[in-house]
C-alpha cells in the first residue's frame, strides 16, 4: 500500500512502474478501508469522547475495587476471638496458601487475559473478591480460610487484566498518560480504603465482622461495575494476530485484483492468491517472535540488571507484606480492635510510596554507571529496617520501619519500569514483566515452603523476618560488588581514552520516544500494532 523509495534509471517503462507504485489506486483505497475496519475506530482523535469516557470509567472502576476497608485488618480478624485462629495457624498454614495459589494461576491468567480481551478476567476478579469476603464472614474452619487464600491468589493474578486493559482503549501515543491515570486511581483507592477502615475501627468502634460486611458491599459494587466495562476491540498478542491476518488477506486480494489489469495476469493472480501454510503463519506469529526475542533481554546488561532486581527484590518485598501484620500482632498483641492501627499505617505507607515514586521521576543519574550502586544502597537500607522490625519490641518503631521500607522499594519501581520499558515494544515489555513476576512468585513459593510452611521449618514470624534480613543482606553484597566492578571499569576506560562515550544512558526518567514502540524484533519484523 505504501510505495517504497526507489530510484529510477531513466527508462520510460520503469518510470511508469514507479508512478504506478506511488499513485494510490482504487483497489489500494479498498484495502485501506478493509484494514481500518479490521483495526476498529479510525483513531482517538476522531472519537475523543469515546476513549476518554472509557478511560474515566475504568479508572473509577479501579478506584472502587480498591475500597476494601477490612483488608488491612484481616490478620487481626483471624487472630481475634471472633475467629479464634492461633498465630501458628495463620503463619504456617493459612498465609502460605496465598503464594502457592498465585503461582499456579498467574501464567494461565496472563494468557487468558489477552485471549479473552480483559473483561471476563476482570469479572472473575470481582467474583473472587466477593467469595473472599463471604468466606471471611461465614467461614469458621481452617480449610475455609485456606480456600479464602486461594481466591486471594486468583484476585492478585487477575490484576494484570486491569493494568493492561487500559492500553487497549487508546493509541500508543497515550500509553504513558493513561497508565499514570490508572495507577493513580488504584493508589487513591488503597489510601481511601485504609483511612476508611482505620476511622471505622478507631472512631466507629465497629467489629471486625461488621467491617468485613462493609468490604463485601464495596467489592459487590465493583463486580457490578465490571459487567458494564466496554469490550476492547484489540489486545496485545492473540487478537491482534487475527487482525494482522485480515490485513494480509485484504492486501493480497487487492494486489491480485490490481495485477489483473497489468502484465502477466495469470502468474500474478496465482502467486498472490497462494495461501500461506499454517507452519509459516506460526513461525511469523507475533507471540512466537516475542518469545524468541526474550532471549535477547538477558544479553543486555541494563535489562538483565533491572529484571533481576524485579525478581529478587520484589520477592523479599512481598514476603514482608504478607507477614508484617502477623509480626505486628506478635510485637503488640491486642484483644480489642480499638488498639489496632493497621489501616493508618497502610495509608501512611501508601502515601509515602506515591511520594517516592513521584520523586524517582526527577532523579538525574547516569544509570549505566550508577545503577548497581543505587540498588545496593537501597537494598542495604531495607535490610537494616528488616533487622529493626525483627528485633524491636516497640510497635511504633515497627510501624515506622515498615512505612520507610515500602517507600524505598516504591522509589525504585518506576526507575526499573522505565529502564526495562524504554528499549522494548509495549508487547514485549508486557511479556518481560510477566516472566519477571512469575519467576519472583516461584522464588517466593520456595522460600515460604522452606521457612514458613508447616511442612518445612515452620518458623515463627520474628525468625522469618531475620531470614528476610539475611536475604536482603546477601543481595546487598552482590549489588555492591557488581557496583565496584562497573564503576572501576568506567573510570579505567575514561583514563584510557574514553571508551565510555559509546555507552550513553538516560540521565532521567523521561517519556519513551514514539520510535521505541516500533523497535524491530530479531527476525526483522516489528511488534508494533
Amino acid at each position: 500500500m505504501v510505495a517504497e523509495d526507489t530510484a529510477g534509471n531513466g527508462d520510460r517503462s520503469e518510470g511508469e512502474k514507479e508512478m504506478d507504485r506511488k499513485a494510490p489506486t482504487s483497489e489500494e483505497r479498498d484495502v485501506e478501508m478493509v484494514v481500518s475496519a479490521a483495526e476498529g475506530p479510525p483513531g482517538e482523535a476522531a472519537q475523543p469522547r469515546k476513549w476518554k469516557g472509557a478511560v474515566i470509567f475504568l479508572c473509577f472502576y479501579g478506584f472502587m475495587i480498591s475500597i476494601k476497608p477490612g483488608e488491612s485488618f484481616i490478620t487481626p480478624y483471624l487472630l481475634s476471638p471472633e475467629k479464634n485462629f492461633t498465630r501458628e495457624q495463620v503463619t504456617n498454614e493459612i498465609t502460605p496458601v496465598l503464594t502457592y495459589s498465585y503461582m499456579v494461576v498467574l501464567v494461565p491468567t496472563f494468557l487468558l487475559t489477552d485471549l479473552l480481551r480483559y473483561k471476563p478476567v476482570l469479572i472473575i476478579q470481582g467474583v473472587s473478591q466477593v467469595v473472599i469476603w463471604l468466606l471471611l464472614l461465614l467461614g469458621t474452619s481452617l480449610l475455609e480460610m485456606q480456600f479464602m487464600e486461594v481466591f486471594y491468589g486468583i484476585t492478585m493474578a487477575c490484576r494484570v487484566a486491569y493494568s493492561s486493559y487500559i492500553f487497549s482503549l487508546v493509541s500508543p501515543a497515550l500509553y504513558q498518560r493513561v497508565a499514570g491515570y490508572s495507577r493513580s486511581a488504584l493508589l487513591l483507592g488503597v489510601f481511601t480504603s485504609s483511612v476508611l477502615g482505620q476511622l471505622c475501627i478507631s472512631f466507629g468502634h465497629i467489629s471486625f465482622y461488621t467491617l468485613s460486611a462493609v468490604s463485601l458491599g464495596f467489592v459487590s459494587f465493583g463486580l457490578t461495575l465490571s459487567v458494564f466495562l466496554p469490550w476492547p476491540k484489540r489486545s496485545l498478542f492473540f487478537n491482534r494476530t487475527r487482525f494482522q491476518e485480515q490485513k494480509e488477506a485484504a492486501a493480497a486480494a487487492a494486489a491480485a485484483k490490481s495485477e489483473l489489469d497489468q502484465m502477466n495476469p495469470k502468474e500474478s493472480a496465482s502467486s498472490s492468491a497462494a495461501p500461506p501454510c499454517s507452519a509459516s503463519r506460526w513461525r511469523d506469529s507475533v507471540f512466537l517472535q516475542m518469545l524468541l526475542e526474550v532471549r535477547n533481554v538477558a544479553r543486555r546488561p541494563n535489562l538483565r540488571l533491572w529484571s533481576l532486581w524485579w525478581v529478587f527484590n520484589s520477592t523479599g518485598y512481598y514476603l514482608v507484606l504478607f507477614y508484617v501484620h502477623i509480626l505486628w500482632n506478635k510485637v503488640h498483641p491486642v484483644t480489642e480492635n480499638k488498639n489496632v492501627y493497621n489501616g493508618g499505617v497502610e495509608a501512611a505507607s501508601t502515601l509515602l510510596s506515591a511520594l517516592t515514586s513521584f520523586i524517582a521521576g526527577y532523579v538525574k543519574i547516569r544509570w549505566n554507571v550508577w545503577s548497581e550502586l543505587v540498588i545496593g544502597v537501597n537494598t542495604a537500607l531495607q535490610a537494616g529496617l528488616l533487622l529493626l522490625m525483627a528485633t524491636t519490641d516497640n510497635i511504633w518503631v515497627c510501624y515506622m520501619a515498615y512505612v520507610i521500607f515500602r517507600g524505598f522499594y516504591q522509589f525504585l519501581v518506576p526507575i526499573a519500569t522505565f529502564q526495562i520499558a524504554s528499549s522494548l515494544t509495549k508487547e514485549l515489555c508486557a511479556l518481560v514483566f510477566g516472566i519477571n513476576t512469575f519467576l519472583g512468585t516461584i522464588l517466593k513459593s520456595i522460600i515460604i515452603l522452606i521457612f514458613s510452611d508447616k511442612r518445612g521449618l515452620a518458623l515463627d514470624v520474628k525468625s522469618q523476618f531475620l531470614v528476610y534480613f539475611i536475604y536482603f543482606t546477601i543481595l546487598t553484597v552482590v549489588y555492591l560488588v557488581c557496583a565496584a566492578v562497573v564503576i572501576t571499569r568506567h573510570y579505567r576506560n575514561q583514563r584510557e581514552g574514553g571508551g565510555d562515550k559509546e555507552q550513553v544512558a538516560s540521565t532521567e526518567l523521561s517519556p519513551v520516544a514514539a520510535e521505541a514502540e516500533a523497535e524491530p524484533l530479531s527476525n526483522g519484523n516489528s511488534a508494533k500494532a
